[in-house]
């Protein structure tokens, strides 16, 4: 069952559905950095580096190698900058129409399913029209699921952020979906703390580690065995990781990301003396609580908006802020996945990407109510998978 990932970023949302069980036939994503990371990660793809506002459906499929009837799933994450709550939240951003280009894609290609991933701020009032014209496109083939509200620390993942998800499925496929159903498989995961997250991670980070290669440390031994710790070391789908990352990872024992950042040892000091879960008045830092959830993490600007990076929070036992394989570990990202060769894109891609778990848990409903289904009868006249 193939599926296509919009505004695919680092690949959190394609990493979910491939350990679901589906297979990633293509991302789309314009963004060279984020792009570069997912071709790393998922060599089995085809990566487009294509304008989707651009984009028809029949070229999409043509260049994704998938015939017209047989994509099973559409998902993406369009550009939430317009309608977050920490920006402006301008009506008129025209990074707003995209979300659009979504379910016009949609009505083009004919997926059994979609998924399109936002932030909460999508719901406000003053984004009803643009809902409305985005559904109007599709309403007809599919049935439109209530927007689902998701917190990412209630699907396994040690995180607060919160999301909504628009899902739909073909009026015409052999299977039906209900918001209770996301609900039952919500209640059935176990909640993961900062402390699980961050276990056999080095602590012990040099602030000269600035460079790529000093990025890639000795990993420690995971004491714990839990449904998270098992998707942290392992669980990779096929066609999906990178030969040369894989080996080091598993044959040296490494893990990339630890970055080291340089602070004065003043910053060191207000640091030290923060509690669990107390924000640093100058940098607006927060301490992470080891029996609680990270914050949202966020994703900082890219060069378009000066590069500026986005405060990290403070590492719950060291008088520093978290590396990037920490801030990969509080997503939800697997050891064994790679991101940028700078700490800048690296923190970018993960702010921005959607949790692998959430992904994963969401998915693999989908894929096993796929499964399940009564193969439709070619007398029929279906074609889809």
């Amino acid at each position: 069952m193939k599926v296509i990932d919009l505004f695919a970023g680092a690949g959190g949302l394609s990493l979910g559905a491939a350990r679901a069980g589906f297979e990633v036939a293509a991302s789309v994503e314009i963004d060279r950095a984020a792009l570069a990371t997912h071709r790393r990660n998922f060599p089995g793809t085809k990566h487009l580096d294509l304008d989707i506002a651009k984009l028809s459906g029949e070229t999409l499929l043509c260049e994704s190698g998938v015939s017209a009837g047989q994509l099973t799933g559409l998902i993406g994450g369009p550009p939430c900058q317009g309608f977050s709550t920490m920006g402006k939240q301008d009506v008129s951003d025209s990074r707003n129409d995209l979300f659009q280009h979504f379910f016009r894609l949609v009505s083009e290609t004919k997926p059994t399913f979609f998924i399109a991933e936002n932030v909460r701020g999508i719901l406000q009032p003053q984004y009803d029209s643009i809902r409305e014209r985005a559904f109007s496109l599709v309403r007809d083939d599919y049935k439109l699921l209530p927007a689902l509200e998701v917190s990412a620390n209630q699907w396994g993942a040690p995180t607060s952020r919160k999301r909504v998800f628009f899902v739909g499925v073909a009026k015409n496929a052999p299977w039906t979906l209900d918001a209770a159903d996301f609900a039952l498989a919500c209640n059935a995961v176990e909640e993961v703390r900062v402390a699980e997250a961050l276990q056999g991670l080095p602590d012990k980070i040099d602030p000269s580690w600035q460079k790529y290669e000093d990025s890639w440390q000795a990993r420690s031994a995971l004491t714990m065995d839990s449904e998270f710790l098992k998707r942290v070391q392992g669980m990779i789908p096929r066609g999906v990781g990178h030969p040369e990352d894989l080996y080091r990872y598993h044959d040296r024992g490494e893990v990339s990301g630890n970055f080291g950042t340089r602070h004065s040892a003043t910053v060191e000091a207000r640091y030290a003396a923060l509690a669990p879960g107390e924000k640093d008045q100058i940098s607006k830092s927060v301490r992470l609580n080891t029996e609680g959830f990270c914050p949202t993490l966020r994703a900082g600007t890219g060069s378009d908006k000066g590069n500026f990076q986005a405060v990290r929070p403070i590492h719950p036992c060291e008088p520093r802020v978290i590396t990037v394989r920490e801030a990969a570990r509080l997503q939800g990202f697997p050891d064994w996945f790679t991101f940028h060769t700078s700490k800048h894109q690296s923190f970018r891609q993960i702010g921005n990407s959607v949790s692998p778990l959430v992904a994963e848990r969401t998915m693999s409903l989908i894929y096993k109510k796929a499964r399940q289904a009564p193969v439709p009868s070619m007398d029929a006249g279906s074609t889809r998978s």
